[in-house]
């Protein structure tokens, strides 16, 4: 080799070593994926790791076992819209003026959406299943697609559905809502049955339900993403096990609704409820009239009369968490699939729970209290890789507000101006480090119940509705629990004297939560009426 082909050697070998430009830039590790499993109406105590005597859980009992559990975790209000709007904003339902379904302030519009400020961090944000938010709240998703049949979105269920050919089937369903036949159907009166408790077995096969849609929808995702340079936020939101009760029989077959038994998984029967037959004169005047018949829609007076109904319902809500369960299950296995489960924040919660049988009733029946612990104590799992803290419970009181201050410290994301400052408090300290809160109490709150949780008791404050005069409960007065002794909320003490200290001291937290959260939605609304 001459010296010119030499010297030419050398320089190519030495500029070989030399780094390309681009493995001169820093390394940037991606940000972990988030997914929320979003259940609508999930009675917290209906899992199998809570000990419930029947339901069948086993995705959700594995995930808990690899999360921090909140066992004290509330709904800001014992409905969906103000409830998922707390989720995606870190607002309370007072500030934003939203304490029932269909409200809307300049606060809901001008609110900045959890999406958002993911998407602001550089992530691609999806939305599939029941969002049910309001202006502010449903904005920053890349990609949405809705369940609702009232709801217009492309790609949705509904034009999902009829493409399979079974939009009768699910007209069928939806129908049971409203206690009779699908619309327009020419027997609607006549040869199909009525639902009474919004209650039938399903027509649709297996595979092609609304939670079998957001589970396709989600999983795709999960495969599209797996080699993304972006980390991900997906909200999967199952309509159910909220109304119509409505199972189809792969999932209703596996509880044994003929009798009510001791609760033995799949042989005696389900078990009766504990507070099923709690006396009427009891429960607040709206849920009264329901009981004896008002609500022509769950017909619970027939009900009473006949005990096969309230089994079918009963049997019904379980099956549908266990296809909800079923569900969860194929979307983690798909995460595990593509090798990014480890990768990924899940988070399973609710809006808000369903009595199923407890206090003797169905559904619930927001519009007539916002205190009872089967509406408003909602499941919570957050599982972190890598959390040493996995499978711990812990009893601190926390809300649906807080989620949005946690993941913005659990991830260390930026925050975009924001119009209305946060109103949750993280939970980093207490997922990471197992830091306490120290926080005395927490509020649900609708127009006119505003109930006070603290760590042993829970008072219910009937207030005057300025919205809607027929929900004025004053007179039925004030509803006070101790969660130690009345664990099932059977008694109420407003009138004990022994309870008249605790009742003062949680009065005093409510007079605190006032001056603390503005009310500037609720302002807003009163100054319309």
């Amino acid at each position: 080799m001459n010296l010119h082909n030499i010297v030419l050697y050398v320089f190519i070998v030495l500029m070989s070593l030399i780094p390309k430009k681009d493995s001169l830039k820093p390394t940037v590790k991606k940000k972990p994926n988030v997914l929320i499993l979003f259940a609508d109406q999930h009675n917290k105590k209906t899992m199998g790791f809570e000990n419930h005597p029947d339901v069948i859980t086993p995705n959700l009992d594995k995930l808990s076992v690899e999360s921090v559990v909140f066992d004290r975790a509330y709904a800001t209000r014992g409905i969906c819209v103000p409830s998922r709007m707390s989720l995606m904003t870190s607002l309370y339902p007072r500030t934003m003026g939203l304490m029932d379904n269909n409200e809307e302030t300049s606060v809901t519009e001008k609110a900045t959406s959890l999406a958002s400020i993911f998407r602001y961090n550089g992530y691609k944000t999806y939305a599939f299943g029941k969002r049910h938010l309001k202006g502010g709240g449903d904005k920053g998703w890349d990609v949405k697609k809705e369940v609702h049949p009232e709801i217009d979105d492309n790609g949705n269920y509904l034009n999902w559905i009829t493409k399979q050919g079974y939009q009768t089937e699910f007209s069928y369903d939806w129908a049971a809502e409203f206690g009779k036949g699908p619309k327009g159907s020419k027997d609607e009166n006549t040869k199909i049955p009525t639902a009474d408790l919004g209650t039938r077995v399903s027509n649709l096969p297996f595979g092609y339900t609304m939670e079998a849609y957001t589970a396709k929808e989600t999983i795709q995702l999960i495969e599209k993403q797996k080699h993304s340079d972006k980390p991900f936020f997906c909200f999967a939101s199952f309509y159910r096990p909220h109304q119509p009760y409505t199972p189809v029989k792969k999932f209703m077959n596996m509880y044994n609704v003929s009798q009510w038994g001791k609760g033995t998984k799949l042989k005696s029967g389900i078990k009766m409820p504990v507070s099923f037959y709690q006396p009427t004169k009891d429960l607040p005047p709206l849920l009264q009239f329901q009981r004896n018949g008002g609500n022509k829609v769950w017909n619970m007076n027939k009900a009473f009369k006949d005990e096969q109904l309230w089994r079918d319902f009963i049997g019904a809500y379980y099956a549908l968490v266990t296809e909800v369960d079923y569900y969860v299950g194929e979307i983690i296995q798909a995460l595990d699939k593509a090798n990014i489960k480890e990768e990924t924040i899940i988070i399973y919660t609710s809006d808000h729970g369903d009595f199923v049988g407890n206090h003797g009733m169905v559904e619930k029946a927001a519009a007539g209290h916002n205190i009872y612990e089967d509406i408003l104590n909602i499941p919570l799992m957050i599982r972190i890789p890598g959390n040493t803290n996995q499978g711990k419970h812990t009893a601190e009181l926390v809300t649906l507000a807080d989620i949005t201050p946690t993941l913005i410290d659990v991830l260390n994301l930026k925050k975009p101006k924001l119009e209305y400052p946060l109103e949750g408090k993280s939970l980093a300290n207490l997922l990471l480090k197992n830091k306490p809160l120290n926080r005395d109490y927490v509020v649900s709150e609708s127009w006119f119940q505003a109930t006070v949780i603290s760590k042993n008791a829970k008072l219910g404050i009937m207030k005057p509705n300025p919205v809607n005069a027929r929900q004025d409960y004053r007179e039925f007065g004030d509803m006070f629990f101790d969660r130690t002794k009345d664990p099932l909320e059977l008694n109420n003490g407003i009138n004990d004297k022994n309870n008249q200290h605790t009742i003062a001291e949680l009065r005093n937290f409510y007079e605190e939560f006032k001056k603390r959260v503005p009310g500037i939605g609720m302002q807003e609304i009163n100054n319309k009426q």
